[in-house]
Order: C-alpha cells, then sequence, then structure tokens
C-alpha cells in the first residue's frame, strides 16, 4: 500500500513544482533529463541504503571534510580560548556563530587557493561538463549544486563572486535553490549524532538532483551555448599573500553578514509563533503548521497514523531550522525522544537534511548581499518561492526514500 501512496505522493509533488509555471514547452524539453534524474535518485538510493558500499565511500567523504573543519577549529580555538575547545570534544555543542560560520572563512581562504593555482576553474569545467549532460542544466548551476553540498549554502557563492553581478535573475534561482536544498559538509558530523547516519548520506545526494528535478519544472529556462561557460572577468594581477587576504576577509564579511541575518529571521519567526499563541489559545503557528504539513507527510509514505506526529517535525524544521528538528530523535527533546516506525523514521530523518526552512532566506540572501548588494537583494524577492521550491526537493527526496524503505 505503502507503495501507491508514495508514487501517487512523487506525481503530487511534480505537480505542485510545475504548476506555477505550466510551460508545457518547457516540460517537454525537460522531461528526459527530469525521467532520468529520478531513475538515477532510485538507483542511488538502493546503492546507499540497501548496500554497504555506496555507504562507505560517502561516509569516508564526510569523514574527510570534518577533518578539514577540525583544522578551522584550530583558529577559532586560538582567538576564543576556552569558549571553543574543539580538541576536548569535537562533537560538542558549541555557539553556532563559533562552530558553523567562523569556519567559512577558512573554507573561503582554501577557495582563494584553488582560484590561485587555477584548480577551481579546472574542476568547473569537467565536473559541471558531467553533471550537466545528466541533468540538462547549464555547468555552472551544475557546479554550483555539487559546490553548496560540500561547503555549504553560503561560503558556494564565494567560489562565484566574480560573476555573480552578471547573472539573471531565473539562474540566480537555480543558484539559491540548490544551496538551500543541500547541507555543508562541515555540519555532517553534527547531524549523524542526532540522526542515523546512512539518512544523512542519502539525503546529501538525493537532494542535489532532486533540486535540479524541482528547478528543471518550477524555474525552467535555456542558456544560449556562448552563456553556457564559467568565465570570471580578468582581474589585476596578485601575489598570493594578497589574494589569500582578500579571500579570508571575503570569508569573514559572509559569516558577520550570515549571522546577523539569521538572528533577524529566526526572532521574527519566534515573534510569530507568540502572536499566534495568544490569539488561539496557546496553538503555535508551528503547531498549526504540523496539521497543514500532516497530509503531505502522508504522501511521503508516513503510515497515517503517525502523519500528525511526522508533521509536526517536518513543520518544526520549516519555521526553526533542522537543528531544532533533529533534537526531536534524540534524548534532549523535553519529553524524550521519539520514537516512530522504521519507514517513518527513515522518510522523516531525510527531510530534515536540508537547508530549507525561513532563516534560510535570510542566509542566502545575507551571503549574497555581502558579495554583490543587488543580487542579494534580487534573492530576498523571490525568497518564499525559493523556500517553496527547495521544500519540495525534501518532499521528493524524503518520498524516493519511503519508496525503497
Amino acid at each position: 500500500m505503502h507503495v501507491i501512496v508514495g508514487v501517487f505522493g512523487l506525481i503530487v509533488f511534480l505537480l505542485l513544482a510545475f504548476l506555477p509555471t505550466r510551460d508545457v514547452a518547457m516540460l517537454k524539453k525537460k522531461a528526459p533529463y527530469i525521467a532520468l534524474m529520478l531513475v538515477i535518485q532510485f538507483g542511488l538510493g538502493l546503492l546507499m541504503l540497501k548496500t554497504p558500499v555506496g555507504k562507505t565511500v560517502i561516509d569516508a567523504l564526510a569523514r574527510g571534510f570534518k577533518t578539514l573543519l577540525g583544522y578551522a577549529h584550530e583558529g577559532t580555538s586560538f582567538v576564543f580560548g576556552g569558549l571553543v575547545d574543539y580538541k576536548t570534544n569535537p562533537d560538542g555543542a558549541g555557539p553556532f556563530f563559533m562552530n558553523v560560520l567562523l569556519p567559512i572563512i577558512v573554507i573561503s581562504s582554501l577557495i582563494g587557493i584553488l582560484q590561485f593555482l587555477k584548480l577551481l576553474p579546472l574542476i568547473i569545467k569537467y565536473l559541471g561538463l558531467a553533471i550537466s549532460k545528466v541533468t540538462g542544466m547549464p555547468k555552472l548551476e551544475s557546479f554550483n549544486a555539487v559546490s553548496s553540498a560540500i561547503i555549504g549554502q553560503s561560503e558556494n557563492f564565494i567560489a562565484i563572486k566574480k560573476i555573480l553581478p552578471t547573472l539573471p535573475s531565473n539562474r540566480l534561482y537555480t543558484l539559491s535553490a540548490s544551496a538551500m536544498s543541500t547541507v555543508s559538509m562541515s555540519i555532517v558530523g553534527s547531524y549523524m549524532v542526532m540522526i542515523q547516519p546512512k539518512y544523512v548520506v542519502a539525503a546529501i545526494v538525493l537532494n542535489l538532483f532532486g533540486a535540479f528535478i524541482i528547478v528543471s519544472l518550477l524555474n525552467p529556462y535555456e542558456v544560449a551555448p556562448e552563456d553556457d561557460v564559467f568565465a570570471a572577468p580578468e582581474q589585476k594581477k596578485q601575489s598570493f599573500f594578497e589574494m589569500l587576504g582578500e579571500y579570508i576577509l571575503d570569508g569573514a564579511k559572509v559569516a558577520l553578514t550570515v549571522a546577523a541575518m539569521l538572528i533577524g529571521f529566526v526572532a521574527l519567526i519566534a515573534l510569530v509563533n507568540g502572536i499566534f499563541a495568544a490569539i488561539f489559545n496557546g496553538t503555535t503557528f508551528q503547531e498549526v503548521l504540523g496539521h497543514v504539513f500532516a497530509p503531505l507527510a502522508w504522501l511521503t509514505g508516513v503510515p497515517w497514523s503517525e502523519c500528525v506526529q511526522a508533521g509536526q517535525i517536518m513543520a518544526t524544521k520549516l519555521v526553526s531550522n533542522e537543528f531544532v528538528a533533529m533534537l526531536s530523535f534524540t534524548s534532549q527533546n523535553p519529553g524524550g525522544a521519539v520514537v516512530m516506525s522504521e519507514r517513518a523514521t527513515a522518510i522523516v530523518q531525510t527531510f530534515l537534511v536540508s537547508f530549507a526552512n525561513f532563516s534560510s532566506i535570510g542566509i542566502i540572501a545575507g551571503a549574497a548581499k555581502s558579495l554583490a548588494p543587488d543580487q542579494g537583494d534580487q534573492i530576498a524577492k523571490f525568497g518564499l518561492k525559493l523556500l517553496y521550491g527547495a521544500t519540495l526537493v525534501s518532499f521528493l527526496s524524503a518520498t524516493v526514500v519511503g519508496l525503497i524503505s
């Protein structure tokens, strides 16, 4: 029965992505790529969740980036002293700004080094070409999706900072949707402490292709061959240390801007919850969304008896962030760890692994604004559409996992 519901849900989520545009002509062009990406999603899902091979490879990759971020914490530990002690407790909780945002500075410097050595343009050229052949998307968008899945939703804008001001709004939407649909390797280790690692890994890979499926329906476009390149404008020659200083400062600006936007958006969401609670006798906006999400949770394959509970967790992620929602599965949850059936757990935990929430609108807009002010304003304008698309990506990946489980 869950297979029938899952297939129906898959169709519904794809229709929800198509209805805002209803561009039949573009659908005909994109349909073969969409079908191929769906097949790839199911193939990769089976590989990762039903065989040890895929999980082992991707877990090794995650451990590699966790090690890299360990070196980044050396810098924050030196500057902030006793506030951050990564060596003593590498998996422990700590200030979000120090553990998640400040490492952007190190990632930025590494990107600068790759640019200086002319390695990053080679990666963009060949990896972007390979991915674009499968997805039907331009090279820049294809590379950006991989970049977002590795270094995060805000850091990846640094990699394209020279071309960012020249991008039209439709391409900017695709870049932003990929960024919101993925997660940073820097925090994968934290996720794996709270939820099952196999669903973290599965979601990262499935969301990569899911973002292109949804964008192909929600924001379809074609790029002229002469524009399907990644070529940054010529810049004056810099010494290695001039370049390094520039990228370190760029990383610092992104970290500070993101922090400011995050504080503002999270506070406003809390305010809305408070207003709803006052008006509706203690019922928060978050709880209302939980009931709204129940039918959507059912479409992903969650048993109906668990849909309200699943919808509550999904809504928590939407209005706050994935960390708050993931705490539901830990002993730190006020009511104790949530216990759900195996399939419901697989679906909900897969859904949680992305940056699709209200605060991410501010994070992405803030990151772009720190590098290209006009583009940051443009992202803010289509923020709700961006959240809509990224949330559909999460539902799509969760439905695929529900069908496989």
